[in-house]
């Protein structure tokens, strides 16, 4: 089966998969039954990861550009509030992640807003300025909305939560 005909999708994006799922919709709308950003990025038409970033924050990923790295070295698991039982297993799968990733800028023309079932989940024991601001964002437009008291990798903290949460969504 070809993307294009897939039917009644569920689109799940978790913290930068937000960025990746707002590209996505632009592509595949029509095939989307329901959107899901689990503790994710909301982008704007025309932002880039980076763009959501306050200067102390992106100088790093832009000196490391500039000197011609291609990737950021994988964060920690603890720094993301992820439960101690499953840290030192997050962090042995984590790999570096592509510079261009938090430098390229979206085109969205609304696709993801059309999508008929919208659904933001915070994984509210983890701060983030960013995901508070899809949360307050998704709660403007109407989304249906959650908030689970763990860390960020809900998967990981809540999984029959999550689940439950999932299954509503679709």
């Amino acid at each position: 089966m070809k993307w294009k005909e897939l039917t009644n999708v569920v689109l799940v994006g978790h913290s930068y998969g937000g960025m990746v799922i707002s590209g996505v919709a632009e592509k595949m709308e029509k095939s989307i039954a329901s959107f899901v950003m689990l503790d994710a990025f909301m982008p704007e038409n025309g932002q880039a990861l980076i763009d959501m970033q306050p200067p102390p924050a992106r100088e790093p990923i832009l000196a490391a550009e500039r000197e011609g790295a291609a990737t950021l070295p994988p964060r920690p698991a603890e720094l993301f509030k992820v439960n101690e039982k499953d840290r030192a297993w997050v962090d042995a799968q984590c790999t570096p992640q592509p510079i261009k990733c938090f430098l390229q800028k979206l085109t969205l023309t609304g696709a993801r807003e059309r999508i008929p079932k919208k659904t933001y989940i915070r994984a509210a024991t983890y701060p983030s300025q960013y995901f508070d601001a899809g949360l307050a964002s998704a709660r403007a437009k109407s989304w249906r909305v959650y908030e689970v008291p763990c860390g960020h990798d809900v998967m990981l903290d809540m999984p029959e939560r999550l689940t439950e949460i999932l299954q509503e969504a679709a």
